[in-house]
């Protein structure tokens, strides 16, 4: 998405990148759900629990879909708005560690990064 932005931001189009939650929708229930028939043995634990947590959790998601709609219009409508919105507080969490790991990794690894540029030759 942030390509996107560059590429259409000359022409006065902003983006927002929405990581959201889970919202109280009909997402997780059996009738939007559909599973592959075909699986693959190596995640079948994987797939068994993935079910098991959407079935177990549909209806139960903190979310208001009706407050995230109203929160993005009053966002779309600022003069500047956010390049990236994080809506719930699982994707903050998301997205904190994700943040740490980067920094972590440039970090460790900026001695080798800078040594590959050009005028360090």
């Amino acid at each position: 998405m942030q390509s996107l932005q560059a590429e259409v931001e000359p022409f006065g189009i902003d983006t927002i990148t929405v990581n959201q939650g889970f919202f109280r929708t009909e997402l997780l229930s059996e009738e939007s759900t559909n599973f592959a028939e075909r699986t693959v043995e190596d995640y079948s634990d994987r797939r068994v629990r993935q079910m098991e947590f959407r079935k177990g959790y549909n209806g139960r998601q903190s979310g208001d879909p009706a407050r995230l709609a109203r929160t993005l219009i009053t966002l779309s409508s600022r003069d500047k708005p956010p390049r990236r919105f994080i809506a719930d507080a699982d994707p903050v969490e998301t997205a904190e560690k994700v943040a740490a790991t980067l920094q972590q990794q440039a970090d460790a690894y900026r001695e080798l990064c800078s040594f590959l540029a050009w005028n360090n030759a």
